[in-house]
């Protein structure tokens, strides 16, 4: 899986448009750097970069990475001096999706909580709404904005969602394709929130295989059939691919819900800014090593 600090040099190479001007900033030698962007390249498999004497020039790919990984840089530098300045102690706990909850959270919530060692941080991860009204999390993350309740609301990012099967299970030029296919899902009642209802995207019935949790979800579609992936999961799932993007291209948002009563908590709100932050750089981040174009089957 490709790192933040890949990504890292290759924004400072895109930027020097040359291996030898990127290498001093980055403290490291050229021929270091050379082979970090191989590495970066070789994971896409895709070059995002055209080398010439001349120096490095960016592909469509590469400007296309450019674009993701510089906003993922501007939110992480935000959420990280956010952190810094509050000095946050303390306990807090965030509910969330088990999506966001297994694949965002846990690295939001330790960078922030390595710049504030008197912090705790729990992650409540839940596959149905968290019941703020019982105190049973200090914050949640929510796909969709609540309809009752005295809640601040404030939303975190867009992210999206796509078909994904086994790179090796065969080309999928259309949605006839899919026929003979286990279908991979929620399992229907227990489907918590209409945002979460992706079927209607595809036509189809109902699922062959089931789970009430996206990670469960994923790992079926690890050993076989075809489903509805959130990009953010993906790159922990170098097995799959995205197909029929062009088809099936779903747009979901999260929220981050707290307690109207706590507007005025100057540790509660500098957390927010920093998880809000941190969620959103890790989305951008986490996308962008998926949405390269040549990258889908």
């Amino acid at each position: 899986m490709t790192n933040w600090d890949d990504l890292r040099v290759f924004l400072a190479v895109a930027r020097a448009e040359s291996l030898t001007a990127a290498a001093p900033g980055l403290k490291l030698d050229p021929a270091t750097v050379s082979r970090r962007i191989a590495r970066l390249e070789e994971s896409l498999r895709t070059a995002l970069f055209v080398k010439s004497p001349q120096g490095y020039a960016l592909t469509d790919q590469g400007l296309r990475l450019r674009e993701h990984a510089a906003q993922a840089e501007e939110a992480l530098s935000l959420a990280l001096d956010t952190g810094q300045a509050a000095g946050l102690s303390g306990q807090i706990r965030i509910g969330a999706p088990d999506g966001c909850a297994n694949f965002l959270l846990p690295q939001v919530c330790a960078a922030i909580q390595a710049e504030n060692p008197g912090l705790e941080v729990q992650i409540l991860a839940l596959p149905r709404v968290v019941n703020l009204s019982k105190r049973e999390a200090d914050m949640a993350v929510t796909v969709s904005p609540p309809d009752a309740g005295r809640m601040t609301v404030q939303k975190i990012t867009d992210y999206h969602l796509h078909l994904a099967t086994r790179a090796d299970a065969g080309p999928v030029a259309g949605l006839d394709d899919l026929r003979g296919r286990a279908l991979v899902g929620y399992i229907p009642d227990m489907i918590f929130d209409k945002e979460l209802d992706y079927l209607g995207a595809l036509g189809t019935g109902g699922v062959q295989m089931a789970s009430n949790s996206v990670s469960v979800q994923l790992q079926m579609l690890r050993v076989g059939g075809v489903g509805i992936v959130h990009d953010f999961a993906l790159p922990f799932a170098p097995e799959l691919r995205r197909v029929l993007t062009d088809d099936v291209s779903l747009t979901r948002a999260f929220y981050l819900v707290r307690h109207a009563a706590d507007r005025r908590s100057d540790r509660i709100n500098r957390f927010a800014v920093a998880l809000i932050a941190g969620l959103r750089a890790e989305v951008a981040r986490l996308e962008a090593l998926v949405q390269v174009p040549g990258q889908e089957g």
